[in-house]
């Protein structure tokens, strides 16, 4: 963002769009009367279960941002969870952390989620699309008509 007549410009933090997306869409879904108490409530509850489970979504959401840029923050990051998910003890592999299981539901459901959103996004915009057709055959006709009267 830049303010005219300034060569100050603002840049977004990486990961914040990542997190009012996050908020946005629960505000969607869930359609709360008063909106800043249930933005309060929902950072309340991202704050609690980065303290819980040490995943921080601004952090993914930036990483995610900089994959385009930057494929080594994603190769860092699954070499460091398979490690975390074989953990050696007396020489015996325990592939399950506790919450571990939770977070792949998770992000297994946001997949789906954000999948089911650009399949109905794309079948609005086809709609939308003959719709427009329609309504220039429709117009085209119309004309049609009033030149052979």
């Amino acid at each position: 963002m830049s303010i005219p007549f300034s060569n100050t410009h603002y840049r977004i933090p990486q990961g914040f769009g990542n997190l009012l997306e996050g908020l946005t869409r629960e505000i969607l879904r869930e359609q709360p009367e008063n909106i800043p108490a249930f933005a309060a409530a929902y950072f309340e509850n991202l704050l609690e279960k980065r303290e819980k489970t040490n995943f921080d979504p601004a952090e993914w959401g930036a990483k995610v941002e900089d994959h385009f840029y930057n494929n080594h923050a994603f190769k860092e990051q699954e070499q460091s969870a398979q490690e975390k998910s074989q953990i050696s003890v007396k020489g015996e592999d325990i592939e399950d952390i506790p919450g571990s299981a939770e977070e792949l539901e998770e992000e297994e459901k946001e997949k789906e989620e954000s999948a089911a959103v650009k399949i109905q996004a794309a079948f609005r915009g086809h709609v939308a699309r003959e719709e427009v057709k329609k309504m220039k055959s429709d117009k085209v006709k119309d004309e049609t008509e009033e030149e052979k009267e």
